[in-house]
């Protein structure tokens, strides 16, 4: 019974030192699994207002709309794909800058842990211009770049924004050997560290733009599929071909059409006449392009 004891307290202190480094340690000690509940022990926490992320823009997990149904859609549609090919590492990019790939990654981050089954990781690995960070009023002092560079032990990192079953991982100071960084060893262990600790977690990175740096191209390999955000009325046709043709050793799940006029009927209006501008209207872009909707149906290439 001793012998037990000691096990039990062996356990015991093993979760404590490695589960807890990687912001999920559950309330009642099943910390491979998605539970109602989770207790963040050794991850910092941050309560964010649901006023600050409304002006934010990030809408998911608040009051029920078409925003918010927009990407319950995506989110079914992401989640689909990545069970059939029982992968839980995603990429969010963007041909171009400011086309709404950070926006669409927390969204989409926050769409994901709202589901019971799973905890959500969200990396910012834009490391030439991190700011997932501004999008929740954090004010962090070190994040992924710190990790990289300096050893920087990743538990003093995550950070958990008030919202059940989310943790995220800040960028850090910006990188200008990013592309580098990215695919280092170290990195690539790092994912595959993320990947593997927690069968019920989605590990979800907002990468750089893709025709604006190696960075995204660099890091491809090591995600299991990516996400392809285009903005209504920016995108070229050409860019949007481009970013595809970059990715093409990546399985490319799918495209999100940010800031589309084009709304199901009775969706988003205000005076039934013109859509709300205020927030983007996030759709999946089945129906954009031709090569996007072949895309979007393809598992694989």
């Amino acid at each position: 019974m001793e012998r037990i004891k000691e096990a039990l307290e062996r356990a015991r202190q093993e979760r404590q030192q490695s589960g807890g480094a990687f912001g999920a340690v559950t309330a009642r000690g099943a910390a491979t699994t998605a539970p109602s509940q989770i207790v963040y022990t050794q991850t910092r926490h941050a309560e964010v207002s649901n006023e600050f992320l409304r002006e934010k823009r990030i809408i998911s997990g608040l009051d029920p709309d078409s925003f918010s149904d927009a990407y319950r859609i995506l989110r079914t549609q992401v989640l689909q794909r990545l069970r059939e090919n029982k992968w839980n590492v995603l990429a969010v990019t963007s041909p171009g800058p400011n086309e709404g790939k950070t926006l669409t990654a927390i969204n989409l981050a926050i769409s994901l842990a709202m589901e019971v089954n799973y905890t959500v990781l969200l990396v910012d690995a834009d490391l030439r211009h991190p700011n997932v960070h501004t999008y929740f009023g954090l004010e962090p002092e070190f994040g992924l770049s710190d990790y990289l560079l300096s050893d920087k032990p990743l538990q003093e990192l995550l950070v958990h924004p008030g919202i059940q079953g989310l943790v995220v991982l800040p960028g850090g100071k910006p990188l200008a050997n990013s592309s580098e960084m990215l695919s280092s060893p170290k990195m690539s262990r790092l994912v595959e560290e993320l990947k593997t600790r927690y069968p019920s977690r989605i590990v979800l990175f907002d990468l750089p733009p893709l025709l604006a740096t190696a960075d995204a191209i660099a890091f491809a390999p090591y995600v299991d599929a990516a996400l392809l955000v285009l903005e209504e009325g920016k995108t070229s046709t050409q860019d949007a071909q481009h970013a595809t043709e970059l990715l093409k050793d990546t399985h490319l799940i799918g495209a999100v059409l940010n800031k589309s006029l084009s709304y199901p009927a009775g969706y988003g209006q205000t005076d039934g006449k013109s859509p709300r501008r205020n927030i983007p209207w996030n759709k999946v872009a089945e129906r954009l392009l031709p090569w996007a909707s072949r895309f979007f149906r393809r598992k694989d290439h």
